[in-house]
């Protein structure tokens, strides 16, 4: 574990690790390393006082710990943990927080339902396994208020990503942490039959007016400086937009990734890592079939 602490507000921490050169969690296919780490990850918490609402678990169980015991050395004694959406590298550490009240939204809530057997066996994305599980003691609808210590938070859910996408919005501060709904660089396509639903939900997020994004999965030195604005919402949308041009003309499956976000590199609205190439051919797949 390369665990960084970034400060991207004074009340937001953001538990950063990958996105490091030789570094692996272990030997062999494994989806930490493969849909985590390669990538770099961040789980956050929002602070005050002795209060903390945890968004996301990580990716492992040590990970999870590492964050539970860094917020109580700074005086936190109260835990609420909301879930972005099913994925594995997102729930891992759940049963560090099985003492606390976790949020989902009901499709959440389903999804893990419905694959704990799997994912408790190491049998839905293969190795390692999540044992046990923990799964969500509270659910919520499209959209719910609530307030740790003094900061007041919308979990928003939407169809982003995954069916079962819930983001953060501290209205009053203008920041959204964004899950995976937003990723830097470039989205990950799991569901392409979903794509037209993503960027209606996409014009949702982009109406809140949010001035600082924080993904899950993003560069850390963006991350620590609040750097990701509403441009990298556009950002998505426009690398969307390509992906379904892409199904009728098979000259756009061969742009090289560099070039179909050009405009979003030169604006700072996202930043180049290597290892979404493979990102990137594999969404062109999912979207197009086999790219010629």
């Amino acid at each position: 574990m390369q665990m960084r602490i970034l400060r991207p507000a004074p009340h937001i921490w953001a538990f950063y690790d990958g996105r490091i050169d030789g570094y692996r969690f272990a030997p062999g296919p494994n989806w930490v390393d493969d849909g985590a780490l390669s990538l770099g990850i961040a789980s956050y918490a929002l602070v005050d006082g002795a209060e903390a609402l945890i968004y996301d678990t990580h990716c492992t169980m040590a990970h999870a710990r590492f964050i539970r015991s860094a917020l109580e050395q700074a005086g936190v004694k109260r835990f609420t943990v909301v879930l972005s959406h099913w994925h594995l590298d997102h729930v891992a550490g759940t049963e560090v927080f099985a003492d606390c009240q976790i949020i989902a939204n009901t499709r959440t809530d389903q999804h893990l339902r419905q694959r704990q057997s799997a994912i408790e066996a190491g049998t839905s994305s293969g190795a390692p396994a999540i044992a046990p599980l923990i799964l969500p003691t509270h659910t919520f609808e499209d959209r719910v208020h609530l307030h740790v210590g003094r900061l007041h938070i919308d979990l928003i859910q939407c169809n982003i990503h995954s069916d079962d996408a819930t983001v953060l919005w501290l209205g009053h501060d203008g920041i959204l942490l964004a899950g995976d709904t937003i990723e830097d660089t470039v989205t990950y396509v799991s569901d392409p039959d979903q794509l037209a639903a993503h960027l209606v939900d996409l014009d949702r997020l982009s109406g809140l007016g949010a001035r600082t994004i924080l993904p899950n999965h993003g560069a850390p030195d963006m991350i620590a400086s609040g750097s990701y604005g509403p441009a990298t919402i556009k950002a998505t949308q426009d690398y969307i937009w390509h992906l379904l041009a892409a199904r009728a003309d098979p000259a756009l499956r061969r742009t090289p990734l560099g070039q179909v976000i050009a405009p979003a590199l030169a604006s700072g609205a996202l930043t180049y890592f290597a290892p979404y190439e493979a990102i990137h051919a594999q969404n062109l797949n999912r979207v197009c079939g086999q790219a010629d």
